[in-house]
């Protein structure tokens, strides 16, 4: 998520067992004052996180009985820093990242899917040669760094295409993806379904993706966030900022012109006509991560697919050790 947000930036300047929960979505008292939270949506402002303009705009959260602020990080900051500071109750991240930093000694857990699909994919010039994993040997590979979900979705495709790091040229050339491949400076690049092919598109540059793995990704993507802490001493609220979430991305997917509208007074010149076809390409691309393959909402966390994670991460050092998915992660809190 982070390496999708930063690209955008650049480009155009343009995960928990032992948990309990109430049994139902709580409403808001009509003299109690709404317990506050701020959710962290990273760098900057984007459509990928309309969800939650448009659930404020909505009051989707008050509905629920929460009041909630949007917080966007700074660019120098870390992906979890605000969150176990608690400066934010919540953050939207990739469950990677965060399985990741669990293993380092963070308190996170994951409680709702955000992105159903992972965005991750291999592009390439329209007229390369690279039609499937296996063409990538002996080709150079553009990536902004060996870190974050870029990184991860990486490893993905090499072991899927039966390589290795040798196999490849890695460059490491910081997120400037788009240019690289456009300039022939590199023969691939790892990017998301969502940013860096769509602004391709727009660009005017034809180029085409790969997806990572042949069979299921064994990766997680963009998650609803909170520390093990939080949610323990505060069931109902995480509980309700989920719900909240969830009204937001089924609002933004039924009606994406409104999402837009509602974006706007969130991302500075979306108004201006080129960064609104710019806006409205990425929300398109970024609906099918919402709904996953069998075009359902519901925030439902996937055990299976956690193991499956844990283990590909553990076996490749991209943990420090193999986590337990069934600390990580949670589906106490759907309604």
């Amino acid at each position: 998520m982070r390496t999708s947000v930063l690209a955008t930036l650049v480009a155009a300047l343009l995960a928990l067992g032992g948990c309990s929960a109430p049994a139902s979505t709580p409403t808001p008292s009509s003299t109690a004052a709404l317990p506050t939270t701020t959710i962290g949506l990273t760098y900057i402002p984007n459509v990928q996180f309309s969800p939650f303009y448009v659930a404020e705009a909505q009051g989707s959260f008050t509905k629920v009985g929460v009041s909630a602020e949007l917080r966007h990080h700074g660019a120098s900051e870390g992906l979890f820093t605000a969150l176990v500071a608690g400066q934010e109750q919540f953050v939207v991240a990739g469950a990677d990242e965060m399985l990741q930093a669990r293993s380092q000694g963070m308190d996170l857990v994951a409680v709702s899917a955000y992105y159903r699909s992972y965005p991750v994919v291999v592009i390439v010039p329209a007229s390369s040669p690279i039609t499937s994993l296996a063409d990538l040997k002996g080709r150079s590979i553009g990536i902004p760094g060996k870190y974050g979900e870029s990184w991860f979705g990486l490893q993905v495709a090499l072991r899927s295409a039966g390589l290795s790091e040798p196999d490849v040229q890695i460059k490491e050339i910081g997120y400037t993806q788009q240019a690289a491949l456009r300039s022939g400076k590199v023969d691939a690049i790892v990017g998301f379904s969502n940013n860096d092919l769509v602004q391709s598109a727009l660009s005017g540059f034809a180029a085409r993706s790969l997806p990572i793995s042949n069979s299921d990704v064994p990766l997680v993507g963009a998650s609803l966030i909170t520390t093990g802490a939080y949610a323990k001493a505060h069931p109902e609220v995480v509980r309700s900022v989920v719900a909240g979430t969830l009204a937001g991305v089924k609002a933004v997917v039924a009606d994406q012109a409104a999402a837009l509208s509602a974006s706007a007074g969130y991302i500075p010149g979306l108004d201006a006509a080129d960064t609104k076809a710019a806006a409205q390409a990425t929300l398109a691309a970024t609906v099918p991560l919402w709904k996953g393959a069998d075009g359902v909402i519901n925030g439902r966390l996937d055990p299976a697919q956690w193991t499956k994670m844990a283990q590909f991460m553990g076996t490749n050092g991209l943990t420090q050790t193999t986590q337990d998915p069934t600390l990580a992660m949670s589906n106490d809190y759907l309604g």
